[in-house]
C-alpha cells in the first residue's frame, strides 16, 4: 500500500506492507535510526516521535495510521544548520544521558511535555515522562534538563 506523509518537513511516499509499524517505517524506509526500537510493547518510550505535534510511541501504531500527517523524529529537532534544539542542548549540558538509548524518545517526550505545560514543577516533569524508561541515569539529570529548558523559555 502507498503511504504519503511528511517526515521532518520532507514529503515521503513509499509502498509499504500494511502491517508495518511506524517505528520500522521511519528506521527502514526513511533511514532515520534515531528513533529506537526498545520493547515493541509501548513500555519504554524509546520510539517516541511527534505526530502532528503530539508525542506518540511509534511502536504501537501502524505507519498507515500516519497517512497525511507530519511526523517529527529526533533528527528533525535540530536546526538545518546543525544547531541543537534547546532540549537536546539541555540534555547534553546537564548530563541527562549515559548510554543514550532512551535519549531520543526521552527528548521527544520532554519537548511535547513543555509544549503542553510550559512551566512544570519537578513532580509534573516526573509524571510527564513516566512512560519513558531510562535504565542508566536515575532520572535526576533528565529532570534537571527539562526544568532548565522550562526556565529558559519563561
Amino acid at each position: 500500500m502507498d503511504l504519503s506523509l511528511s517526515v521532518n518537513g520532507e514529503s515521503q511516499t513509499h509502498d509499504i506492507e500494511p502491517r508495518t509499524l511506524l517505528v520500522h517505517y521511519l528506521r527502514e524506509q526513511c533511514g532515520l535510526t534515531g528513533t529506537n526500537v526498545g520493547c515493541d510493547t509501548s513500555s519504554c518510550g524509546a520510539c517516541t516521535v511527534h505526530l502532528d505535534g503530539r508525542a506518540v510511541k511509534s511502536c504501537t501504531m501502524l505507519a498507515l495510521q500516519a497517512e497525511g500527517c507530519e511526523v517529527t523524529t529526533i533528527e528533525g529537532l535540530a536546526a538545518p544548520n546543525g544547531t541543537l534544539h534547546p532540549m537536546q542542548e539541555a540534555f547534553r549540558a546537564h548530563h541527562g544521558l549515559q548510554c543514550g538509548f532512551c535519549t531520543p524518545g526521552m527528548v521527544m517526550a520532554a519537548v511535547s511535555l513543555l509544549d503542553e505545560s510550559p512551566n512544570p514543577t519537578e513532580t509534573d516533569v516526573r509524571h510527564g515522562l513516566e512512560g519513558n524508561l531510562c535504565r542508566c541515569t536515575g532520572y535526576h539529570n533528565i529532570i534537571q534538563a527539562v526544568l532548565a529548558v522550562s526556565r529558559e523559555s519563561s
